[in-house]
């Protein structure tokens, strides 16, 4: 099991939805760990991985060793105007992930990249109008959903109306530091967004995606800086409470308080209220239960109650689908509006937290 989310990098079994060669790809900007999980994902579904830049040669090598089918770029403009390349796939500094996604879109590529996927109102206004202006899309990896079969199978118990209407997500999302292993952007506030944008980016796009929210309200934020006063610029724990257009509510935590004595980065947790039942999602571990078990599904309703095991059986299906809607032109795995209303929520969270003292 992974120690440190940052390296988390599901691999599922290869479900491809595109011959070999008919869906290329390329990878850039290595600075967040994501960008392997992403790279699985795609190839997985049947995507050609072709180069990879990144200005860090160390960086490039240690991606190499994972996908050496790549080719390293010379430069990133070399990548930007490789006729084949359909899509860039990248996981940059935070607050350059935007402007690196409009310089992507506007090569007449489609852009996936790594949560938080931007860090202020004024990127995501830019965003907005490089997608119409180019017809592109900025399509984000939002990987506690997207990746974790506990949650892609909680949502097909939504969709079935296993539990009625949704009223409330409760969402919990613990990490450990490990701020030994971190790069120095890590603790620059400018650079990383805050912890409610940055993993708070993942609560409330679940949020959105459980409820079927078309928009929401921020009700109330806050963090602190509880522990680390050795990092003045780090929230080591963020809390929001949202309320979405059909009423639906939203509590979340994130915190950087993981303890070393637990098998995984972050004991991460859902929990669905629906109008006839619930719904708890524990992601990566079951905590005290050998052997260690991931993606465990809790269902209550008026049948019963159930515990589904559900690793290595549902997949990842939002990377094919992702593919297919790149060529088509179509919107299945993720609406652009859906990815800019998260993406803009988890701003305005971050702009109205209250700080504890």
């Amino acid at each position: 099991m992974t120690k440190d989310g940052m390296t988390y990098a599901p691999k599922g079994k290869p479900n491809p939805v595109v011959q070999p060669g008919e869906f290329v790809f390329s990878a850039m900007a290595l600075d967040h760990g994501h960008i392997m999980g992403m790279c699985n994902g795609l190839i997985e579904a049947g995507a050609t991985l072709k180069y990879v830049y990144d200005p860090d040669p160390e960086k490039v090598k240690q991606f190499l060793a994972v996908f050496p089918q790549a080719i390293p770029a010379d430069s990133r403009e070399q990548v930007l105007q490789d006729p084949d390349t359909k899509l860039i796939a990248a996981a940059a500094v935070p607050n350059l992930r935007c402007p690196l996604g409009i310089a992507v879109m506007e090569a007449g590529k489609d852009y996936f990249t790594d949560k938080t996927p931007l860090v202020s109102l004024a990127q995501l206004s830019a965003a907005k109008a490089a997608v119409a202006r180019t017809g592109k899309k900025y399509m984000v990896y939002y990987s506690e959903r997207l990746h974790n079969e506990g949650a892609i199978f909680a949502g097909e118990l939504v969709a079935q109306q296993a539990i009625g209407r949704v009223i409330q997500v409760i969402g919990l999302g613990p990490h450990r530091l490990n701020a030994a292993s971190r790069p120095p952007w890590f603790f620059v506030k400018e650079q990383y967004g805050g912890i409610l944008c940055d993993i708070g980016s993942h609560q409330i796009e679940q949020f959105l995606y459980y409820t079927g929210a078309k928009s929401a309200h921020v009700m109330r934020s806050q963090v602190a800086n509880f522990a680390h006063p050795e990092y003045p610029e780090l929230e080591d724990f963020g809390e929001a409470m949202l309320v979405a257009d059909n009423g639906a509510t939203n509590y979340f935590r994130v915190d950087w308080f993981t303890p070393k004595g637990l098998r995984s980065w972050g004991d991460g947790r859902t929990l669905i209220l629906g109008t006839e039942g619930y719904i708890e999602i524990r992601k990566y571990i079951d905590i005290a239960v050998e052997p260690l078990q991931s993606d465990q599904v809790l269902l209550v309703n008026g049948q019963g109650e159930q515990r589904f095991s559900v690793s290595g059986q549902v997949g990842y299906p939002f990377f094919g689908q992702l593919i297919l809607d790149c060529i088509h032109r179509t919107e299945h795995a993720m609406s652009q509006a859906h990815a800019f209303l998260a993406a803009e929520l988890c701003v305005q969270t971050q702009l109205q937290a209250a700080v504890i003292r």
